[in-house]
């Protein structure tokens, strides 16, 4: 695998070529998919409801949903919820509040085209025993380790199963008495019969695949109605052609599964439960994102082990964690314009992710001055209990966005790195005189020009002040700036009207790149600095922020008013995003 850099954005009025526009152009233009009244491209997106949605999960919607958009065509919303014991209702909300925060509906002219395939059950079930009928489906009856050792490997072929040429009476009778609940768990299972010699097939999953599987388990829709429920390669292709899909997109560990979908439909399509023309699938390669994880699995270990605060954590690669992290819809969805769509696997560099990040906010978020690690400034002689107004733009680049204005004062807060009691060779912001040369002079930003005049530290040797006079003509925006040449500028709140608030610094969870690759424990590569929580001063205007509710720090990044614990009055701010990729 190669791991692919940032790249430009395609036009937005163009949507960027793939091999799939390719097929479904080629379709449209051969009539394909032609049937009175319907579009002639229909998509889905059908998650299994048993977690939280993930950046992976984000790229599959975008192209579903987008596909659909951009050929006038519909995409439908639905959840595979055929394993009752791994899922709820909690997840079905989570993704369909996922699927709108990115943009994405699924109602069109009127109509929801939400579906689940637990709508299916009773097809689904009918269509079993005609497979049975029909000679293409038995019942098994070996115990769990048998039926395993008779599948064989990829290099050895499978034996069949003592149960195969069971008459199919006999096989209906018991699956229906499967379905009457005389059973328990593991006495038997429905598969399929592809081919004579389907058990010597190089392709595992042809092998006599599941079909259904006996589980006494509360579903969340459809309670103790069932206690047999089919499995997902079944239940897969009969709801795309129950739901006149026309193109299935699927990652590429799917590619296997191909033969029996078109097998299954090709088998029941003489039963009449659907209307030709059934669909096709197609593989595009999954996302493969550096620097996490997106194994359910592993997901729900950190939140298990409480090594992070919850599914909506801003470190988690969840759509709702990278919501409160501050990422944008937008955001997202020139991410994945950005790293496409091919069969080929990929490793994405975080990097790619970010800078979409970067690139949405920059041109829309309003600017504010944070402080994030404060050192006190103090202005000798600015008289005490007066301040001056100053003022600064919403955003630099729009000025029909306004302007902020906030106090300047006696007493100032700044960044620690401001101030250097011995500098470096180019530090040009406040250092203090010497005996051959005064103190260095630095434009506090929409403010004035000020002169180090010395600092005081405090009984273990650590600077707690600096002093400073100001030159009282060289206020921002008047004739006398320009009469002041300085080489540093810096950032800075008044001490007493800032907004004391708690700023959450977010990094990413792992150190390395591929933290769970080749088996390692992925645990071993967590950031021990993932996140770092700091009392920060603000500018005044920021206690007026609301959740999610997203602005450039200037000089520190994008940050975004926390969802969760913010309070009115009294945000909480997350870092989204550094200002520049600084990551080492």
């Amino acid at each position: 695998m190669s791991i692919e850099k940032n790249s430009a954005a395609p036009a937005a009025n163009a949507p960027p070529s793939n091999f799939l526009r390719a097929i479904v152009d080629n379709d449209i233009a051969a009539g394909t998919h032609d049937r009175p009244g319907m579009p002639s491209v229909i998509t889905r997106f059908p998650p299994e409801p048993n977690g939280y949605l993930h950046i992976g999960h984000a790229k599959s919607i975008c192209l579903n949903f987008g596909m659909a958009r951009d050929y006038n065509g519909r995409c439908h919303l639905r959840f595979d919820d055929t394993n009752p014991e791994k899922e709820d209702q909690e997840y079905v909300d989570t993704i369909m509040d996922s699927v709108k925060w990115l943009g994405f509906s699924w109602e069109q002219g009127g109509q929801a085209y939400l579906h689940y395939a637990s709508d299916y059950f009773d097809q689904l079930y009918a269509m079993a025993e005609y497979l049975i009928e029909h000679g293409h489906a038995y019942v098994d009856s070996q115990s769990a380790d048998d039926m395993a050792k008779n599948r064989g490997n990829f290099g050895t072929p499978g034996t069949n199963s003592p149960f195969r040429d069971r008459p199919a009476a006999e096989s209906l009778q018991l699956l229906r008495d499967m379905k009457a609940g005389k059973y328990p768990d593991g006495a038997h299972i429905l598969r399929a019969k592809m081919s004579d010699d389907a058990m010597a097939s190089s392709i595992m999953t042809n092998r006599d695949p599941a079909l259904y599987r006996i589980r006494h388990a509360h579903h969340h829709r459809t309670g103790d109605a069932w206690c047999i429920y089919p499995m997902y390669d079944y239940t897969h292709p009969i709801s795309d052609a129950l739901e006149s899909i026309t193109h299935s997109l699927c990652t590429l560990e799917f590619t296997d599964h191909r033969p029996f979908y078109d097998w299954l439909l090709a088998t029941l399509a003489p039963g009449g439960f659907f209307t030709p023309p059934v669909p096709r699938q197609y593989e595009f390669s999954r996302l493969n994102l550096t620097y996490l994880v997106m194994s359910k699995r592993k997901l729900r270990q950190l939140v298990d082990e409480n090594i992070v605060s919850g599914w909506d954590d801003p470190r988690m690669p969840t759509l709702v964690g990278l919501r409160r992290r501050g990422y944008s819809p937008e955001s997202i969805q020139l991410f994945c314009e950005r790293i496409g769509v091919s069969k080929a696997d990929a490793w994405i560099d975080m990097s790619t992710l970010e800078g979409s990040l970067r690139d949405d906010l920059d041109p829309k978020a309003a600017r504010a001055i944070a402080v994030l690690r404060p050192l006190k400034l103090i202005v000798d002689n600015f008289p005490a209990g007066e301040t001056v107004e100053c003022s600064a733009p919403v955003h630099p680049h729009h000025p029909e966005m306004g302007s902020r204005a906030f106090p300047f004062s006696k007493e100032l807060w700044i960044e620690q790195e401001d101030f250097m009691e011995t500098p470096v060779k180019g530090y040009f912001r406040f250092t203090p005189p010497t005996a051959d040369k005064p103190g260095s002079r630095v434009r506090l930003k929409y403010g004035f020009i000020a002169e180090c005049t010395g600092f005081d530290k405090d009984a273990d040797g650590k600077v707690i002040a600096v002093h400073v006079n100001y030159f009282e003509d060289s206020k921002s925006g008047t004739p006398g700036a320009d009469t002041y040449k300085v080489k540093g500028t810096i950032t800075w709140v008044s001490a007493a009207h800032a907004l004391e608030a708690e700023v959450r610094l977010y990094d990413r969870l792992f150190l390395d790149p591929n933290p769970d690759a080749g088996g390692k424990d992925f645990k071993l590569a967590l950031n021990p600095n993932a996140l770092e929580t700091v009392t920060a001063y603000l500018e005044p205007s920021l206690a007026a922020a609301v959740g999610e509710q997203r602005f450039q720090f200037e000089r520190h990044g994008y940050f975004v008013a926390d969802s969760v614990d913010s309070t009115p009055g009294k945000p909480v701010f997350n870092r989204a995003v550094t200002l520049k990729d600084s990551w080492k």
